[in-house]
């Protein structure tokens, strides 16, 4: 990759092990944000990052970091949000910066700075635990088949943690957040009426009952998302992957998909969101009319 890099670039304790099982230390760990940057930045673009870090790996102690610190060298881009100097990661020498302070965990909000209306509409499917995952993979196949008779374009992703991610790209749509909360719980509500015993928007986990919790308010202004392809700070390495839609099968393990995985599959595949940023996703507008006149 043909990429220029900040001359004040530096990498310390590259040795550091981050992560025991598999063994990663921080050389491995930036290098991989290097091989996936490509498919990773344009997500982050123009974007005000949060990042999780863990000073001395995974797992362990960890903090969200919003703003910039103020030791951030100078080619480090800065949006204020909210009376707060939010880091932009539009660019290769930022993420190493980043990963050199051990973020591991990148999330980002639904719009661009300059915009106040979302790039995208994403379902979080989330069970109780990861023991129950199969329940993600059976409303993930549930919504993709709602979607598919909308003519909707979407995107399923692992949450790297223990869920499935659905990202729908609405960045030609310009629709504001109250639309779109209208077909986010739509959707939720027709799928929990129709599976009540597998699937529930009940918000308090208590009351939840081993049930999948289809999170359709997190898709709101100020909330965030892991970034497609972000490392999670658990266990394993796992990370945020995007799939196929033909991979969401009672066969997807979760704990596949580390960062060494991640990376012989890009370089043996194309990435399943390559042509996210193409897509247009018009048939959402009949769709919100008709949710508006029905309600």
């Amino acid at each position: 990759m043909n990429v220029s890099i900040n001359k004040d670039i530096e990498i310390t304790h590259p040795e550091k092990t981050l992560w025991q099982n598999p063994s990663i230390n921080k050389a491995q760990f930036i290098s991989y944000l290097v091989k996936v940057s490509p498919h990773m930045l344009p997500f982050l673009r123009n974007r005000a990052l949060t990042v999780i870090r863990y000073p001395h790996g995974v797992p362990g102690e960890s903090f969200f970091q919003k703003h910039c610190p103020d030791y951030a060298p100078e080619f480090i881009q800065t949006v204020n949000v909210n009376d707060e100097e939010s880091i932009l990661c539009n660019d290769l020498s930022t993420l190493i910066w980043l990963g050199n302070q051990l973020a591991i965990e990148y999330h980002i909000p639904f719009q661009a700075v300059n915009s106040d209306y979302p790039n995208e509409v994403v379902f979080d499917l989330d069970p109780p635990d990861r023991q129950h995952f199969s329940l993600a993979i059976k409303a993930a196949k549930e919504m993709h088949e709602m979607f598919i008779r909308f003519g909707i374009v979407s995107y399923p992703k692992l949450s790297g943690s223990r869920g499935i991610q659905i990202h729908i790209p609405v960045h030609h749509l310009t629709l504001p957040y109250a639309d779109t909360r209208l077909f986010t719980s739509f959707i939720a509500r027709v799928l929990t009426e129709k599976f009540s015993s597998a699937f529930t928007i009940e918000r308090l986990k208590k009351n939840r009952n081993g049930r999948l919790y289809i999170d359709y308010v997190q898709h709101a202004r100020g909330k965030t998302i892991v970034c497609p392809y972000s490392p999670r700070g658990k266990e394993g390495a796992t990370v945020a992957a995007p799939l196929r839609w033909e991979e969401v099968n009672d066969q997807l393990n979760m704990e596949t998909f580390t960062i060494p995985f991640v990376l012989k599959r890009i370089s043996n595949e194309e990435c399943p969101m390559k042509d996210y940023f193409n897509q247009s996703n018009k048939t959402l507008l009949p769709l919100i009319d008709f949710i508006k006149k029905n309600a």
